[in-house]
């Protein structure tokens, strides 16, 4: 699972370039955030717009890297497809994470 980052002011952004985020990707995208999560910022946002279908697997793997970043920092979510969207409110991880309509919003407001 491969991952772009960019830092927009304090915020990083980071977004899968593929559509699933599954077993067979969750130990890549964990691996992966790792790396990127080590960029220094205030907050980390994970957009993710272009994700169409995310398993048990692809959850806990956005728990872990929840879990990676230092005290203080959280991973903040943006732009859930429907699908995605129903899987957080169903496992209530919806209470977890901070979630934001779509990039944009996440970008003004403040986590």
């Amino acid at each position: 699972m491969s991952l772009a980052s960019t830092l927009q002011g304090n915020v990083l952004v980071i977004r899968p370039t593929e559509d699933r985020i599954d077993a067979a990707g969750a130990i890549r995208f964990k691996e992966n955030m790792r790396d990127l999560i080590a960029t220094p910022s205030e907050r980390v946002i994970l957009d993710l717009s272009s994700v169409q279908f995310l398993d048990s697997s692809g959850l806990g793997a956005l728990v872990a890297a929840m879990k990676m970043l230092i005290p203080g920092r959280r991973l903040e979510l943006a732009g859930l497809t429907p699908t995605v969207e129903k899987v957080m409110r169903l496992t209530r991880m919806d209470t977890v994470f901070t979630i934001h309509p779509a990039l944009e919003q996440g970008l003004r407001d403040v986590g």
